[in-house]
Parts: C-alpha cells; sequence; structure tokens
C-alpha cells in the first residue's frame, strides 16, 4: 500500500528515520561508555522497546507501573520506575515486580519508603531503589544538600537497597533555542556531581547514578559521574525538539497524515485531524519558540493554528500550493502525547507501508482484574 491510500488521519512512523535516531544516540552512548535505559512512556510498544535492544538498550526507565509489568511479563529485566509510590495497591505491585526481575523504584520521601520498606516485609522481599535529586524541575525530588540525610534515614528501614540516584533535568522544555540548553545540562551535572561527591564522602557508593532528557542527552553523556541516561522523545522528535535544534526535521520519525477537506476563506484550510491525533501541547514549560500546534513538513507558510477534537484549522500567510484533496504531513508539537492517542502506528519505508506496530502498553491494567 501507498501513503496516499491510507485512510485519514494516521499516525505514520517513519522506520528508516526511527532508526536512524535510535543508533545515533546509542552510538553516543557508546562512544563514552554510557548505558541508555529509556523513558518507555514516549512510544508504549513492546516492538518498539525490542527495536531500541536490538540497538543496546539495556534498560529501561518506565512511566507507569502498567508499562514495567508488560515489560516484565516479556522477558525484559532492568526496569525502573520514575516515580515513588504511595498506595497499598502499588506497592504490591512494587513487591511482585522486585520477585521477577532487576526492578527499581525511585523514592524522594521517607513517607513513601516507610510505606513501601513495610509491604517489602510483608511480601519478604527486598525493593532496590534510587534516590530522586531535584536538578530544577522542581517537581519531584529532594535538595541536593539534604540527599546523604534521606540516605541515611532509609538505610534504617531494612528492605529498601540503596542503589543510587537518579534526576529529570525537565525544565529544559523551557527553552526557547539551542542557546539556552547548556545551562539546563549544566544543573543536570552539576547537581550530580555534588550528591555523589557527597554521598561517596558519608560512606554510600551509588552504582547508578541515572538521568536524562533527550534535548540535555548530548551534554549529559560525557559527565564523568552519570551513567545511565534516559532520553525517551529521542525515538520520534517532534516540533518541540526541532525548536531547540535537537532535530532536523528528516529526524522526526513520527507524523500525522492528514486530508486538506475544506478552503472556507483565502487564507484558511481545514483538514480532517483534530485534537484526538494532534493533542494541545505547545510546550510544557511555556517555550516561547512554539507557534500553533504542529509543523506541516514542506509547507513552511501553513500554521495550524486551531484544533477541534476531529478537525484542524491551517492559516496560510502568504502564497501556498496547498488545495483541497492534498494530503499533508504534520509533525506535532510533542510526539509523546500524540502516540498515546493511538493502537497502532503505520510504519513506512519511502513511499509504502511497512507494517503496523502495536501500541500495546496504553491500557490501565484494572481490565485484567474485573
Amino acid at each position: 500500500m501507498k501513503i496516499n491510500e491510507i485512510y485519514t488521519p494516521a499516525i505514520l512512523l517513519d522506520l528508516d528515520a526511527m532508526e536512524h535516531n535510535l543508533k545515533k544516540y546509542a552510538d553516543e552512548a557508546k562512544k563514552y561508555g554510557k548505558q541508555i535505559w529509556p523513558m518507555l512512556k514516549t512510544h508504549k510498544s513492546i516492538e518498539m522497546a525490542k527495536a531500541q535492544v536490538d540497538c543496546g538498550t539495556t534498560g529501561f526507565l518506565c512511566g507507569t507501573l502498567d508499562e514495567a509489568e508488560t515489560l516484565c511479563e516479556a522477558g525484559f529485566d532492568n526496569l525502573m520506575y520514575a516515580y515513588p509510590v504511595a498506595t497499598d495497591v502499588s506497592i504490591k505491585r512494587v513487591t511482585e515486580l522486585a520477585k521477577k526481575c532487576n526492578f527499581i523504584i525511585r523514592i524522594d520521601g521517607l513517607d513513601a519508603a516507610k510505606a513501601i520498606d513495610a509491604g517489602a516485609k510483608a511480601a519478604d522481599v527486598k525493593v532496590n531503589y534510587t534516590l530522586i535529586i531535584d536538578s530544577g524541575l522542581h517537581r519531584f525530588g529532594v535538595a541536593p544538600e539534604k540527599a546523604v540525610e534521606y540516605v541515611t534515614e532509609i538505610e534504617k528501614l531494612g528492605n529498601l537497597v540503596f542503589k543510587g540516584i537518579s534526576t529529570h533535568p525537565g525544565h529544559v522544555y523551557g527553552a526557547a533555542s539551542k542557546a539556552d540548553l547548556p545551562k539546563y545540562v549544566a544543573d543536570e551535572r552539576n547537581t550530580m556531581a555534588v550528591v555523589v561527591k557527597a554521598l561517596k564522602e558519608a560512606g554510600f557508593e551509588p552504582e547508578i547514578v541515572s538521568s536524562g532528557s533527550t534535548p540535555t542527552f548530548w551534554g549529559a553523556v560525557e559527565d564523568e559521574n552519570i551513567n545511565i541516561l534516559h532520553p525517551g522523545n529521542y525515538v520520534f522528535h517532534d516540533a518541540i525538539q526541532m525548536s531547540t535544534e535537537t532535530a532536523t526535521e528528516e529526524e522526526c520519525s513520527l507524523y500525522i497524515l492528514a486530508s486538506v477537506i475544506s478552503h472556507p476563506s483565502e487564507d484558511m484550510f481545514i483538514c480532517d485531524a483534530g485534537a484526538k491525533c494532534l493533542g494541545l501541547d505547545q510546550g510544557a514549560h511555556g517555550n516561547s519558540s512554539i507557534k500553533g500546534f504542529g509543523v506541516v513538513k514542506g509547507h513552511p507558510e501553513i500554521t495550524v493554528y486551531g484544533l477541534s477534537e476531529e478537525v484542524g484549522k491551517l492559516h496560510v500567510d502568504g502564497e501556498t500550493t496547498l488545495k483541497v484533496g492534498d494530503k499533508i504531513k504534520i509533525i506535532p508539537n510533542h510526539s509523546c502525547s500524540s502516540a498515546n492517542l493511538t493502537d497502532y502506528y503505520v510504519g513506512i519505508r519511502g513511499d509504502e507501508v511497512d507494517h503496523l506496530i502495536k501500541v500495546d502498553i496504553r491500557s490501565n491494567s484494572t481490565t485484567k482484574n474485573v
């Protein structure tokens, strides 16, 4: 099947571009002797996870316990969960994972640590953890100067095993240009260096020093302390990554195929892809360089300036060759959001459909128990 025969709207994945991205990041990590444990929430697909392993990935950072459980069941071993847990139901899931694979939970507070430790004792299992460090996002994480204090207190609990420290420099998504990136990389590297030094002086040896985001990868990979990196978006890239020159248009492997269905005025067209394909993300932390709701490939004169659920408004600035009946390719602002809005990607090579790729870790696992 040719691309122009695909029903629209559809979420397409350029397999050649995706494989290029995986290899590019894997080669850089290998160059510095680092491991990549990518954030799985970007694609939520077992097939895609296998492609990452084929390219050298040695573990995964999971955004949900559903993701961790599914990967564990599929035979993947090194799994880290990005956030703390606090409820009895979630703690039980964590202890079950700890019995089945090399599972690591992230913790940033004593209340959650005590609850997880109690659950681990009841299940007669040890649970590995890393302490979350705040490197500037001010979401999860303890202040760097408090790290030794927290690890010391958690060590008293008995069933939690200290593996190291983790951070996420997610405030980098406030960057509006490539020139902004170094200050976020500095936050990431300097914070972790301070904590590693303090921990070692206190007698703790962090086996894992993990951090990462796609935009800061290229600076953090050189760091002498960080040994595991967690890029996620790198597999797809998107308009946000283009805004900081982290990726080129050609490296944006995921895009929405849409049809132009109306031309109600001279400077406006309407396409059949709306918020349920493109999402409404315009930058997680106020990225001022993002205009509209995606980049129309090959049409710099077009801005996707308004979305309903199923259709999008296209503003024309100047002359255009666009006409009703054309198909357009829209790179979403945030590919992770678009990826979560489909059951499968249409994998393409060149102008041909190659195969469909299931997005098979998207549903809530409560469905297994009802």
